[in-house]
């Protein structure tokens, strides 16, 4: 992956907005080329199911992220009734009136 000071250089050279890509190509994973993701397909995946993310490049240009996907976690019924055993009692009037506090409960339509 480039430096900021790297790339900023680059693409003041070719003429290019600096910004016009950084935001999206660096702090998110690592940069791989279109051949890597076709020889390499089987790291990469691996890879992926770990939780790493990629840009993809072609010729040196990032064309598009590739990214892991959210898997939901669940757990079993019991342990969330022990959760929420040990959670602190609600005062149900003192959140029923922090509810009504925060809802704007006007019957007039909102603009």
């Amino acid at each position: 992956m480039t430096s900021a000071s790297t790339y900023w250089q680059r693409e003041r050279t070719r003429g290019t907005s600096p910004c016009r890509t950084w935001c999206y190509t660096h702090g998110m994973g690592a940069e791989i080329s279109q051949r890597e993701l076709r020889n390499d397909s089987g790291r990469i995946m691996r890879a992926l199911t770990e939780g790493k993310a990629f840009i993809i490049t072609r010729n040196g240009e990032p064309v598009g992220e590739l990214t892991p996907l959210r898997r939901h976690r669940f757990i079993r019924a019991e342990a969330a009734v022990d959760l929420f055993r040990s959670a602190p009692p609600i005062d149900h009037d003192r959140f029923r009136q922090d509810l009504d506090d925060l809802a704007v409960q006007d019957l007039t339509p909102r603009a």
